[in-house]
């Protein structure tokens, strides 16, 4: 399940510095938290798919490795980006 191009565009400049800015770790978060919660929408409806179930954890486990690295490197980013992203309550 790919994400539509103008999401991803609202995303990147939500998240990044400019519209071209794709790498910043906070915009890698911000599109796999997207693709993370449209893969439970899809395994909530399809309960027997086992491939994305699959493919779920493996973009969950992506998300905390980056999250991680965002915090080792800058505790106030991560701060913000987790209450924009609303993750830990």
């Amino acid at each position: 399940m790919a994400l539509h191009k103008e999401t991803v565009t609202s995303i990147v400049t939500k998240f990044g510095k400019n519209e071209k800015d794709t790498g910043m770790s906070e915009v890698q978060v911000a599109l796999l938290t997207e693709r993370i919660n449209q893969l439970t929408e899809h395994c909530k409806q399809f309960k027997k798919d086992k491939s994305s179930q699959r493919g779920l954890l493996i973009l969950v486990g992506k998300r905390r490795r980056m999250l991680k690295y965002v915090q080792r490197v800058d505790v106030e980013r991560y701060r913000s980006l987790i209450k924009e992203l609303g993750l830990r309550k």
